[in-house]
């Protein structure tokens, strides 16, 4: 019975003109879309990874590009980010400070001015970022494929925060979330 009604319904839709509406949706949007995105307008915010500013997010759908999460972390002197459970593919460019990114339990140094790339792996990786300065906020550039859409938040390997960031003290996020 369920294929029939599926079938009945699919056969009341040209899905070839559904096609061709999404896409003039598509373009509706892009006209009205944002290109440049003014950091100094955007938010600071508070989670378990720490301070954070999204340029690109999924969430926010006001932007030409959808393809891109991209955002600013700043990680305060002798501090720490999260630790955080994710597929990788996340390129990290160090705009100020010095300190190091632990990935599956190995150490990598940074400075201002290196990219740290999180590689992709099929089980996903575990990072997590420590500023080395005990005097100064470091800053990371982040980008990464939004794949959220397409395969999930997920992104078939997991997202899981598996410890907070030293300034977040207020709830769990997910599945292996602590409170600190």
């Amino acid at each position: 019975m369920n294929v029939m009604s599926r079938t009945q319904k699919l056969a009341t839709v040209n899905l070839y003109d559904e096609l061709i509406k999404l896409r003039d949706q598509q373009r509706e949007r892009r006209k009205k879309s944002i290109l440049v995105v003014p950091g100094d307008e955007l938010p600071w915010e508070i989670n378990p990874q720490g301070k954070m500013k999204w340029f690109l997010h999924p969430a926010i759908d006001d932007t030409a590009i959808q393809n891109l999460i991209v955002y600013l972390q700043e990680i305060p002197a002798g501090s720490f980010s999260g630790k955080l459970k994710c597929q990788g593919g996340v390129v990290v460019f160090v705009l100020e400070g010095k300190g190091h990114t632990v990935v599956d339990d190995v150490t990598f140094a940074w400075e201002a001015e290196d990219v740290v790339q999180l590689p992709i792996r099929p089980n996903g990786i575990i990072f997590q970022h420590f500023n080395d300065d005990p005097d100064r906020a470091a800053q990371l550039l982040c980008a990464e494929p939004n794949l959220a859409p397409v395969l999930g938040v997920d992104r078939g390997s997991g997202f899981e925060q598996l410890s907070e960031a030293r300034e977040f003290k207020q709830k769990s996020y997910g599945a292996g979330g602590k409170n600190g």
